[in-house]
């Protein structure tokens, strides 16, 4: 297998200025013809947007911005620009809706699972969800582009994952980071020994004793940074040192809650633009936090770095691949008359996610809020009724009780 995927991995900082500088202008000018950025770039002349101090002048767009404005101009917001198509919509918690298209590696994930080894002659067994949310679609997508066959899986049914990877040989895990040792400790039950040597894994914390679990079996586990918004942001190489930007994205750290990019090494919100002329979005603000690292990789890929997921710029959080909004903890509690404030908590049991509720409460039976959290936050949890004004009064609707170190 080659080493690099192609040969924009390897551009000098000299090559990528001069392209950026040729490219940037002319997605700009693509871009206002979607009416939603025509309206918010209206002022911006298209050719002066050379590099990156002249993109970070433009506004930011938030997924707010894309919510409200769905609502107001179904499907896309009026994000599409002029001939935009799609073959598919996809819809993630909000609801927000994002478009895909069945164009070669349109997410941008190959250049991943290349990093990940993973090639022709591999068998993917794809974990991610294919239902509504578009993960499934982007990884297989992506497994195309490398010239691998998949196994469009999906999630739960463990003992028929298991099987089903005996049978075909399954050689490469794609999905969250902790439920390939679901299936790997159901193999284990069932006296079967999976093929399986790599994983390229997202949705999630890729946890260091999870990691070391995995290697310990002799698998490979890399993690991308990749959203159902964007596609592929970030991803790890073998070097493991952060990671890597994709090149079809424009990556910028800034100061949360503003479009202001801080120095390199300081901790602040991701900032992206994606080159892809389907759905160009400029200055997208992901609510998730990073930081620039200096340097290059060893690996020889010359583009940027990221430290990788560092939490939430706002209090949203993601527990075992789903997202938990503050907006849905507000609505569980409306739906309770007796319920004063309730606080989400996420930790750690093993090497999976946990998600405890604490409830305001004068009741006596936990039981009472088991299916409207279901039905709220999408999730199951264990609930834990606390007494009326127990509860930190900190502005804290969820909390991360995780280790990321």
């Amino acid at each position: 297998m080659n080493t690099f995927f192609d040969a924009l991995e390897t551009r000098s900082a000299d090559q990528r200025a001069a392209d950026l500088a040729r490219d940037l202008p002319a997605l700009i000018a693509h871009a206002k013809t979607a009416p939603a950025l025509a309206e918010s770039l209206a002022d911006v002349d298209p050719a002066q947007i050379t590099g990156l101090e002249a993109l970070a002048r433009l506004p930011v767009i938030r997924k707010a911005d894309l919510s409200g404005a769905q609502k107001a101009r179904p499907p896309m917001g009026g994000f599409l620009p002029a001939g935009g198509a799609f073959e598919h919509v996809f819809q993630s918690p909000g609801p927000i809706y994002e478009i895909g298209r069945t164009t070669a590696d349109w997410w941008r994930m190959g250049r991943f699972l290349h990093a990940c080894g993973v090639g022709r002659g591999d068998i993917v067994q794809n974990c991610f969800g294919y239902h509504l949310t578009p993960a499934g679609m982007i990884f297989e997508s992506g497994a195309r582009a490398v010239g691998a066959a998949v196994l469009p899986a999906g999630t739960g049914q463990t003992d028929l994952q298991v099987r089903a990877a005996v049978d075909i040989g399954t050689t490469a895990y794609a999905g969250t980071p902790d439920y390939l040792k679901v299936i790997l400790d159901r193999a284990d039950e069932m006296g079967e020994k999976l093929a399986i040597t790599r994983a390229a894994v997202g949705g999630g914390a890729l946890f260091p004793s999870l990691r070391k679990e995995y290697a310990d079996r002799g698998i490979l586990c890399l993690q991308c940074y990749a959203t159902a918004d964007l596609g592929n942001i970030a991803y790890e190489s073998e070097a493991m040192e952060g990671m890597i930007l994709d090149e079809g994205v424009i990556v910028e750290i800034v100061r949360p809650g503003t479009g202001d990019p801080v120095p390199v090494g300081e901790v602040g919100e991701v900032v992206v633009t994606t080159l892809n002329r389907d759905y160009p979005l400029v200055r997208f603000a992901t609510g998730d936090l990073s930081a620039l690292m200096p340097g290059v990789s060893s690996c020889g890929r010359t583009n940027l770095r990221i430290r990788g997921w560092m939490g939430r710029a706002d209090q949203t959080t993601k527990i075992k691949g789903m997202f938990v909004r503050p907006e849905q903890v507000a609505e569980f509690v409306a739906r309770h008359d007796e319920v004063a404030r309730a606080r989400v908590i996420a930790t750690r049991e093993g090497e999976m996610d946990a998600m405890t509720v604490q409830v305001e409460s004068r009741a006596a039976n936990p039981g009472l809020y088991e299916q409207s959290i279901v039905d709220v936050l999408k999730l199951k949890g264990r609930v834990e009724i606390v007494t009326p004004g127990s509860l930190p009064n900190d502005g804290k609707v969820i909390e991360d009780r995780r280790n990321y170190g």
